[in-house]
């Protein structure tokens, strides 16, 4: 079989980037080990242009989420499946200063384009917001396993998905040129996350990984709006709740903990009032993030035919569809991708 590239890892960073290079003409194979993008499963797949105890914007908002819901309802359309969903995220105001400094950032013209209404009120009596909230928009979930089986069902429709274990040893280069077993391409891409970690052409790539928890609970509380601060709790349409995420750069087995648990639990009990709850589900999941905390893209410095696609750690869904256009640019017109992602930027530690 002759492609024109060979994919590693049909994750979410697979999944875009290989539907970007099918829609400009190239030819792809995609081998994916389905156990082994756990990452991509149970991630709870938010995109929040506005994070962290200082609610900051998120890193290059302004680049990222003008591209994240054309492309992901383009996909839906694509794939006749549901999996974006739209919500407001709420996040309450720890005090009054809190809700003075964003009456002022409502009339800032860089946080307009996300601001939906500042609540000078409390929404929800089951909310501990006291001191009113923030009402955000441009944002919501994804539904990653979703997308993830309506993709790779029509992968299979095109036999261009290898459901097996990638094995690297062999992997031949030959004047620039790719042969996998009975696959020859012109170029391979790893997009397949922390297994990156173990290639011996990046292994010089700095990936921290972060172990990241989330629950499924049973609870009446239903609101609309995403309420996130400290946690985000997502009501979702099966009448759940999910709540998330723990950040763990130590324990990381693959298994839940009773201490993430906890942890949830307790930051769950700050931010709402609801004590009832039944645990449905607990899952847990190794991210690929990086040292710098910035995606990894770009060509191997010895071998023009070898690429990596990767490291987006927690915020894949907001990362992943603006870098894949950056990808498919070098991919197409060896255009290199921005300093501050390119993987050029640890090349000297090789």
């Amino acid at each position: 079989m002759e492609v024109d590239f060979l994919l590693i890892g049909q994750g979410l960073a697979g999944t875009i980037l290989s539907y970007r290079l099918i829609k400009e003409g190239y030819s792809v194979r995609i081998i994916d080990e389905p156990q082994a993008n756990n990452s991509s499963r149970v991630a709870a797949g938010l995109y929040n242009p506005v994070t962290g105890r200082k609610m900051v914007k998120t890193w290059n908002a302004d680049l990222l989420f003008p591209e994240i819901e054309p492309l992901y309802e383009e996909l839906e359309g694509f794939l006749e499946s549901k999996f974006l969903y739209k919500k407001p995220i709420y996040r309450p105001f720890l005090n009054i200063e809190e809700q003075n400094e964003w009456m002022g950032n409502s009339e800032d013209e860089k946080f307009r384009v996300y601001l939906k209404k500042i609540q000078t009120n409390p929404l929800y009596e089951e909310v501990k917001n006291d001191f009113g909230g923030v009402i955000l928009t441009n944002s919501g979930y994804l539904d990653i396993n979703t997308l993830l089986d309506s993709y790779s069902k029509f992968l299979k429709q095109k036999n261009a998905l290898e459901e097996a274990y990638f094995d690297e040893s062999k992997l031949i280069i030959a004047n620039e040129k790719i042969q996998y077993n009975d696959i020859s391409a012109k170029g391979v891409i790893y997009c397949n996350g922390l297994g990156t970690m173990k290639s011996k052409y990046f292994s010089f790539l700095p990936f921290s990984p972060v172990k990241g928890e989330i629950l499924d609970l049973k609870q009446d509380f239903q609101p609309e709006e995403i309420i996130n601060r400290g946690v985000f709790r997502i009501s979702l349409p099966n009448g759940l709740v999910r709540v998330g995420s723990t950040y763990s750069w130590h324990d990381l087995d693959q298994g839940p903990t009773e201490r993430a648990k906890i942890e949830l639990y307790e930051r769950l009990e700050n931010l709402v009032r609801v004590k009832e709850k039944k645990l449905i589900d607990h899952k847990t999941g190794i991210r690929p993030a990086t040292k710098d905390r910035r995606p990894l893209l770009g060509k191997h410095p010895d071998h023009e035919s070898v690429y990596v696609f990767n490291g987006f750690g927690a915020k894949g869904v907001s990362l992943v569809p603006y870098y894949s256009k950056m990808m498919v640019d070098l991919l197409k017109n060896q255009n290199q991708p921005q300093n501050d992602v390119n993987i050029s930027r640890f090349f000297k530690y090789i």
